[in-house]
Protein backbone atom coordinates (compact mmCIF):
# COMPACT_ATOMS: atom_id res chain seq x y z
CA UNK A 1 0.00 0.00 0.00
CA UNK A 2 1.24 3.71 -0.65
CA UNK A 3 1.87 5.72 2.22
CA UNK A 4 1.94 9.70 1.54
CA UNK A 5 3.46 11.68 3.98
CA UNK A 6 2.74 15.72 4.01
CA UNK A 7 5.31 17.28 1.80
CA UNK A 8 7.81 20.06 3.54
CA UNK A 9 8.45 23.33 1.63
CA UNK A 10 10.86 23.58 -0.96
CA UNK A 11 14.10 23.28 0.46
CA UNK A 12 15.49 26.53 -1.54
CA UNK A 13 13.81 28.60 0.67
CA UNK A 14 13.04 27.30 4.10
CA UNK A 15 14.76 24.00 4.61
CA UNK A 16 13.61 21.83 7.63
CA UNK A 17 16.15 20.85 9.67
CA UNK A 18 14.72 18.29 11.96
CA UNK A 19 13.40 14.78 10.87
CA UNK A 20 10.26 15.36 9.10
CA UNK A 21 7.19 13.49 7.88
CA UNK A 22 7.69 13.98 3.96
CA UNK A 23 6.92 12.28 0.78
CA UNK A 24 9.84 12.28 -0.72
CA UNK A 25 9.89 12.95 -4.80
CA UNK A 26 12.18 12.69 -7.44
CA UNK A 27 11.63 16.24 -7.81
CA UNK A 28 13.79 16.33 -4.65
CA UNK A 29 16.16 14.46 -5.85
CA UNK A 30 16.72 16.38 -8.99
CA UNK A 31 16.65 19.67 -6.95
CA UNK A 32 19.71 17.72 -5.18
CA UNK A 33 21.50 16.88 -7.87
CA UNK A 34 21.40 20.23 -9.06
CA UNK A 35 23.17 21.80 -6.24
CA UNK A 36 25.72 19.28 -5.24
CA UNK A 37 27.27 19.28 -8.98
CA UNK A 38 30.58 19.65 -8.84
CA UNK A 39 31.17 19.05 -4.98
CA UNK A 40 30.82 15.07 -5.33
CA UNK A 41 32.50 12.39 -6.56
CA UNK A 42 30.59 10.76 -10.21
CA UNK A 43 29.98 6.92 -8.80
CA UNK A 44 32.23 4.80 -10.85
CA UNK A 45 30.36 1.08 -11.47
CA UNK A 46 32.30 -1.61 -12.02
CA UNK A 47 30.65 -5.66 -13.21
CA UNK A 48 31.45 -8.33 -9.88
CA UNK A 49 32.09 -11.87 -10.70
CA UNK A 50 30.48 -14.01 -8.00
CA UNK A 51 31.65 -17.06 -9.56
CA UNK A 52 29.48 -19.74 -10.53
CA UNK A 53 27.49 -20.24 -7.81
CA UNK A 54 26.62 -16.15 -8.49
CA UNK A 55 23.48 -14.92 -9.42
CA UNK A 56 22.20 -14.49 -12.89
CA UNK A 57 24.34 -14.72 -16.06
CA UNK A 58 27.85 -13.46 -16.17
CA UNK A 59 27.62 -9.48 -16.65
CA UNK A 60 24.44 -8.98 -15.39
CA UNK A 61 25.81 -8.07 -11.20
CA UNK A 62 27.55 -4.87 -11.29
CA UNK A 63 28.91 -3.02 -7.73
CA UNK A 64 28.13 1.27 -7.76
CA UNK A 65 31.82 2.06 -5.86
CA UNK A 66 30.80 4.99 -3.78
CA UNK A 67 32.74 3.79 -0.99
CA UNK A 68 35.63 5.96 -2.95
CA UNK A 69 33.44 9.02 -2.46
CA UNK A 70 34.44 11.90 -0.71
CA UNK A 71 35.00 10.94 3.58
CA UNK A 72 34.65 7.08 2.27
CA UNK A 73 30.72 6.70 1.62
CA UNK A 74 27.52 8.02 0.51
CA UNK A 75 26.73 10.29 3.10
CA UNK A 76 28.65 12.81 1.55
CA UNK A 77 25.75 13.79 -0.76
CA UNK A 78 23.32 14.24 1.77
CA UNK A 79 25.33 16.44 3.89
CA UNK A 80 26.48 18.30 1.25
CA UNK A 81 22.79 19.20 -0.16
CA UNK A 82 21.77 19.54 3.25
CA UNK A 83 24.75 22.45 4.31
CA UNK A 84 24.17 24.11 0.66
CA UNK A 85 20.37 24.23 0.91
CA UNK A 86 20.99 25.87 4.67
CA UNK A 87 23.17 28.27 3.14
CA UNK A 88 21.01 29.26 0.04
CA UNK A 89 18.30 29.76 2.34
CA UNK A 90 20.65 32.05 4.82
CA UNK A 91 20.05 29.77 7.59
CA UNK A 92 23.49 28.59 8.81
CA UNK A 93 23.53 29.79 12.63
CA UNK A 94 26.90 31.09 14.27
CA UNK A 95 27.04 27.46 16.36
CA UNK A 96 27.43 25.66 13.14
CA UNK A 97 25.80 22.52 12.38
CA UNK A 98 25.39 19.14 14.81
CA UNK A 99 24.71 16.12 14.32
CA UNK A 100 24.87 12.05 16.04
CA UNK A 101 26.22 9.69 13.79
CA UNK A 102 27.58 5.88 13.92
CA UNK A 103 30.68 7.50 12.10
CA UNK A 104 29.97 7.94 8.50
CA UNK A 105 27.14 10.52 8.37
CA UNK A 106 28.99 12.61 10.87
CA UNK A 107 32.30 12.56 8.77
CA UNK A 108 30.26 13.92 5.33
CA UNK A 109 28.79 16.59 8.08
CA UNK A 110 31.70 17.30 9.08
CA UNK A 111 33.15 17.41 5.56
CA UNK A 112 30.41 19.73 4.04
CA UNK A 113 30.91 22.31 7.05
CA UNK A 114 34.15 22.33 6.54
CA UNK A 115 33.52 22.92 2.96
CA UNK A 116 31.08 26.14 3.70
CA UNK A 117 33.58 27.48 6.64
CA UNK A 118 30.96 26.80 9.53
CA UNK A 119 31.35 24.29 12.90
CA UNK A 120 30.53 20.97 13.05
CA UNK A 121 29.75 19.62 16.47
CA UNK A 122 29.56 15.28 16.24
CA UNK A 123 28.07 13.22 18.70
CA UNK A 124 29.16 9.30 18.52
CA UNK A 125 28.62 6.15 20.56
CA UNK A 126 31.69 5.29 22.52
CA UNK A 127 31.59 2.11 20.62
CA UNK A 128 32.38 4.05 17.64
CA UNK A 129 35.16 2.56 15.29
CA UNK A 130 38.55 4.53 16.32
CA UNK A 131 39.39 5.27 12.47
CA UNK A 132 36.64 7.32 12.09
CA UNK A 133 36.80 9.51 15.16
CA UNK A 134 40.21 10.33 13.91
CA UNK A 135 39.03 11.23 10.57
CA UNK A 136 36.28 13.43 12.25
CA UNK A 137 38.68 15.33 14.09
CA UNK A 138 41.05 15.71 11.05
CA UNK A 139 37.68 17.42 9.39
CA UNK A 140 37.93 19.53 12.41
CA UNK A 141 34.97 18.65 14.02
CA UNK A 142 34.13 18.72 17.96
CA UNK A 143 33.72 15.07 18.41
CA UNK A 144 31.81 14.26 21.77
CA UNK A 145 31.46 10.36 22.99
CA UNK A 146 28.13 9.65 24.23
CA UNK A 147 26.36 6.15 25.24
CA UNK A 148 27.08 3.13 23.32
CA UNK A 149 24.74 3.33 20.80
CA UNK A 150 23.54 5.72 17.97
CA UNK A 151 20.06 6.03 20.19
CA UNK A 152 22.02 7.66 23.04
CA UNK A 153 24.03 9.70 20.98
CA UNK A 154 21.11 11.13 18.95
CA UNK A 155 19.27 11.69 22.57
CA UNK A 156 22.80 14.37 23.51
CA UNK A 157 22.90 15.95 20.38
CA UNK A 158 19.12 17.13 20.24
CA UNK A 159 20.06 18.65 23.63
CA UNK A 160 23.20 20.53 22.57
CA UNK A 161 21.06 21.61 19.68
CA UNK A 162 18.32 22.89 21.93
CA UNK A 163 20.69 24.44 24.41
CA UNK A 164 23.83 25.93 21.51
CA UNK A 165 21.07 26.82 18.72
CA UNK A 166 23.50 24.58 16.37
CA UNK A 167 21.41 23.75 13.45
CA UNK A 168 20.53 20.10 13.74
CA UNK A 169 21.34 17.53 11.08
CA UNK A 170 19.96 14.13 11.30
CA UNK A 171 21.93 11.09 10.34
CA UNK A 172 19.23 9.31 7.90
CA UNK A 173 15.32 10.85 8.36
CA UNK A 174 15.46 13.89 6.32
CA UNK A 175 14.38 14.97 3.12
CA UNK A 176 17.25 16.60 2.04
CA UNK A 177 19.91 13.52 3.57
CA UNK A 178 17.68 11.27 1.93
CA UNK A 179 17.08 13.11 -1.26
CA UNK A 180 21.16 13.76 -1.97
CA UNK A 181 21.57 9.73 -1.21
CA UNK A 182 19.15 9.30 -4.13
CA UNK A 183 20.92 11.05 -6.61
CA UNK A 184 23.37 7.88 -6.96
CA UNK A 185 20.25 6.53 -9.44
CA UNK A 186 21.12 8.53 -12.53
CA UNK A 187 24.09 8.25 -12.24
CA UNK A 188 24.05 4.65 -12.64
CA UNK A 189 21.27 4.60 -14.59
CA UNK A 190 24.22 6.32 -17.35
CA UNK A 191 26.40 3.86 -16.84
CA UNK A 192 24.50 0.83 -16.84
CA UNK A 193 21.09 1.92 -19.33
CA UNK A 194 19.72 -1.94 -18.57
CA UNK A 195 19.78 -1.50 -15.50
CA UNK A 196 16.79 -3.37 -13.76
CA UNK A 197 17.35 -3.38 -9.99
CA UNK A 198 19.30 -1.58 -7.16
CA UNK A 199 20.28 -3.71 -3.86
CA UNK A 200 21.12 -1.44 -1.09
CA UNK A 201 22.23 -1.84 2.74
CA UNK A 202 19.74 -0.29 5.29
CA UNK A 203 20.46 1.19 8.80
CA UNK A 204 18.31 4.09 9.35
CA UNK A 205 17.44 4.09 5.62
CA UNK A 206 18.51 7.37 4.33
CA UNK A 207 20.51 5.53 1.56
CA UNK A 208 17.02 3.24 0.43
CA UNK A 209 14.39 5.65 0.50
CA UNK A 210 17.02 8.48 -1.93
CA UNK A 211 17.27 5.46 -3.76
CA UNK A 212 14.08 3.95 -3.75
CA UNK A 213 12.33 7.23 -4.42
CA UNK A 214 14.09 8.09 -7.60
CA UNK A 215 14.68 4.43 -8.71
CA UNK A 216 10.34 4.15 -8.86
CA UNK A 217 10.14 7.60 -10.90
CA UNK A 218 12.24 5.06 -13.81
CA UNK A 219 10.48 2.34 -13.03
CA UNK A 220 13.19 0.16 -11.29
CA UNK A 221 13.32 -2.30 -8.43
CA UNK A 222 14.99 -1.49 -4.82
CA UNK A 223 15.80 -4.19 -2.86
CA UNK A 224 16.92 -3.19 0.87
CA UNK A 225 19.17 -5.34 3.06
CA UNK A 226 19.74 -5.66 6.80
CA UNK A 227 21.71 -8.25 8.92
CA UNK A 228 18.96 -10.26 10.45
CA UNK A 229 19.98 -8.66 13.91
CA UNK A 230 19.76 -5.08 13.19
CA UNK A 231 16.05 -4.99 11.02
CA UNK A 232 14.99 -1.90 11.64
CA UNK A 233 12.80 -1.57 8.14
CA UNK A 234 12.22 -5.27 8.10
CA UNK A 235 10.17 -4.92 11.83
CA UNK A 236 8.89 -1.72 10.95
CA UNK A 237 6.82 -3.18 7.73
CA UNK A 238 6.20 -6.22 9.74
CA UNK A 239 4.62 -3.73 12.64
CA UNK A 240 2.55 -1.64 10.26
CA UNK A 241 4.79 1.60 11.82
CA UNK A 242 8.46 2.33 12.81
CA UNK A 243 9.52 0.31 16.15
CA UNK A 244 12.29 -0.17 18.23
CA UNK A 245 14.38 -3.24 17.31
CA UNK A 246 17.37 -4.46 19.02
CA UNK A 247 20.73 -3.83 17.60
CA UNK A 248 23.35 -6.88 17.18
CA UNK A 249 25.00 -7.53 14.35
CA UNK A 250 28.38 -7.05 13.14
CA UNK A 251 27.43 -4.33 11.01
CA UNK A 252 25.94 -2.02 13.98
CA UNK A 253 28.50 0.54 13.26
CA UNK A 254 26.90 1.77 10.17
CA UNK A 255 23.59 -0.08 10.12
CA UNK A 256 22.99 0.09 13.74
CA UNK A 257 20.01 2.37 13.68
CA UNK A 258 17.41 1.43 16.83
CA UNK A 259 14.02 2.44 14.75
CA UNK A 260 13.97 2.75 10.72
CA UNK A 261 13.53 6.28 9.53
CA UNK A 262 10.26 7.82 8.31
CA UNK A 263 11.25 8.18 4.68
CA UNK A 264 12.86 4.72 4.69
CA UNK A 265 9.22 3.49 5.72
CA UNK A 266 6.92 5.39 3.61
CA UNK A 267 9.51 3.88 0.49
CA UNK A 268 9.28 0.35 1.54
CA UNK A 269 5.50 0.50 1.47
CA UNK A 270 5.64 1.57 -2.19
CA UNK A 271 5.36 -1.45 -5.17
CA UNK A 272 9.32 -2.23 -6.57
CA UNK A 273 10.46 -2.09 -3.42
CA UNK A 274 11.49 -5.45 -1.04
CA UNK A 275 12.84 -5.89 2.33
CA UNK A 276 15.45 -8.95 2.52
CA UNK A 277 17.34 -10.18 5.70
CA UNK A 278 20.89 -11.62 5.82
CA UNK A 279 23.17 -13.05 8.02
CA UNK A 280 26.26 -12.09 9.69
CA UNK A 281 28.19 -14.98 8.09
CA UNK A 282 27.06 -14.15 4.59
CA UNK A 283 28.00 -10.17 5.46
CA UNK A 284 31.75 -11.36 6.60
CA UNK A 285 31.93 -13.94 3.98
CA UNK A 286 30.82 -11.17 1.34
CA UNK A 287 33.64 -8.43 2.91
CA UNK A 288 36.05 -10.73 2.44
CA UNK A 289 35.19 -11.73 -1.35
CA UNK A 290 35.36 -8.22 -1.98
CA UNK A 291 38.92 -7.81 -0.89
CA UNK A 292 40.20 -11.51 -2.32
CA UNK A 293 38.81 -11.03 -5.76
CA UNK A 294 38.12 -7.48 -6.59
CA UNK A 295 40.45 -5.73 -3.98
CA UNK A 296 37.70 -3.31 -2.40
CA UNK A 297 38.34 -2.96 0.89
CA UNK A 298 34.50 -1.97 2.40
CA UNK A 299 32.91 -2.10 5.98
CA UNK A 300 30.63 -4.40 7.12
CA UNK A 301 27.47 -2.18 6.24
CA UNK A 302 28.54 -2.14 2.72
CA UNK A 303 29.60 -5.66 2.43
CA UNK A 304 25.50 -6.48 3.60
CA UNK A 305 24.25 -5.29 0.39
CA UNK A 306 26.29 -7.69 -1.63
CA UNK A 307 25.16 -10.56 0.90
CA UNK A 308 21.49 -10.35 -0.16
CA UNK A 309 23.39 -12.10 -3.19
CA UNK A 310 25.29 -14.33 -1.71
CA UNK A 311 23.62 -15.67 1.34
CA UNK A 312 23.28 -19.53 0.91
CA UNK A 313 20.33 -19.61 3.69
CA UNK A 314 16.97 -20.45 2.45
CA UNK A 315 14.71 -17.76 3.15
CA UNK A 316 17.71 -15.13 3.28
CA UNK A 317 18.70 -12.78 0.87
CA UNK A 318 17.41 -11.75 -2.96
CA UNK A 319 17.77 -14.17 -5.94
CA UNK A 320 17.45 -12.24 -9.67
CA UNK A 321 16.25 -13.66 -12.36
CA UNK A 322 18.92 -15.05 -15.24
CA UNK A 323 18.15 -11.72 -17.27
CA UNK A 324 17.60 -9.34 -14.88
CA UNK A 325 20.74 -6.43 -14.61
CA UNK A 326 21.45 -5.60 -10.81
CA UNK A 327 23.23 -3.06 -9.35
CA UNK A 328 24.89 -3.85 -6.00
CA UNK A 329 25.52 -0.28 -4.19
CA UNK A 330 28.91 -0.68 -2.03
CA UNK A 331 27.93 2.60 0.39
CA UNK A 332 31.23 2.72 2.60
CA UNK A 333 34.93 1.97 3.01
CA UNK A 334 35.52 3.67 6.23
CA UNK A 335 36.68 0.51 7.80
CA UNK A 336 40.02 -0.99 9.33
CA UNK A 337 42.44 -2.59 6.73
CA UNK A 338 43.74 -4.87 8.97
CA UNK A 339 40.20 -6.75 9.86
CA UNK A 340 39.67 -7.74 6.07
Amino acid sequence: MAYDAPRVRPARTAPRSRAVSHALSHDDVKAAAERIAGQVRPVAVAPLDLGSSGPGRPGRVHAALEFAQHTGSFKARGAANFVAAHREAGTLPEAGVTIASGGNAGLACAWAARAHGVRATVFLPATAPAVKVDRLRKYGAEVRLTGSEYAEALAACETYAAESGALPSHAYDHPLIAAGAGTLVDEIRRRLPALDTLVVAVGGGGLFAGVATAARHHGLKTVAVEPAGTRALHAALAAGEPVDVAVDSVAADSLGARRAGVLAFAAARHEGARSVLVSDEAVEEARRTLWEEHRFAVEHGAATALAALTDPAPGNGYVPAPDETVCVVLCGANTDPATL
